[in-house]
């Protein structure tokens, strides 16, 4: 259900409280408009249900490592987190982002040596990846300290984004108002946990 549109920065908000459980979805234009979201979230499930591998990805699981936040699986120097990094949530976002479309059976062409990918494919990934966001949710609410996390959804014509960081004051990977992508559909999930 979409609680707000403003009309000064067409932004486009939907949450839902279910329970102790908030949960807020950011959505520029161009991804509002082709998942239709003024139709109601109904018409966003991917068809098929949520790509097999994307529910692995999942279930792998998220761990706190020191101050940072990582999938289980990682391998990457959470000690020396920020690292080369501006900050920790930059660290965060380089080490959870992954590409939908390895996920995803979609047709990434070739073309001039550069991937493209159709509108119609697009619309598959952000399909997925809004799907994915809300079950790595759960995770997020399942962790033994809970904590605000930001996942970040950029697709493009060249490929899909998923990623994430804990939301700490002063600290942002991706730009407040996303109608600045304009080459991309950007998704931001807020999962913010009552009990913290």
């Amino acid at each position: 259900m979409v609680d707000h549109l403003s009309e000064r920065h067409p932004v486009y908000y939907c949450s839902a409280a279910i329970m102790v459980l908030v949960l807020s979805l950011t959505m520029n234009d161009a991804a509002a408009t082709m998942l239709g979201i003024l139709n109601g979230l109904a018409g966003i499930e991917p068809p098929g249900g949520l790509a097999p591998a994307l529910r692995e990805r999942a279930a792998q699981g998220i761990v706190r490592r020191g101050k940072v936040l990582t999938w289980a699986s990682s391998v990457a120097g959470a000690a020396d987190a920020p690292s080369f990094f501006k900050d920790l949530t930059a660290w965060e976002c380089s080490d959870s982002s992954f590409h939908l479309e390895d996920a995803v059976s979609v047709d990434v062409r070739s073309v001039d040596d550069a991937p493209l990918i159709s509108e119609a494919d697009q619309r598959i990934l952000l399909l997925h990846g809004v799907a994915f966001a809300l079950e790595f949710s759960r995770l997020v609410y399942a962790l033994d300290a809970p904590s605000p996390v930001r996942c970040i959804l950029g697709v493009n014509d060249s490929n899909a984004t998923f990623r994430f960081h804990q939301i700490r004051s002063g600290e942002s990977w991706n730009a407040p108002d996303l109608d600045t992508y304009r080459l991309d559909k950007m998704v931001v999930i807020d999962v913010e946990p009552a009990n913290i």
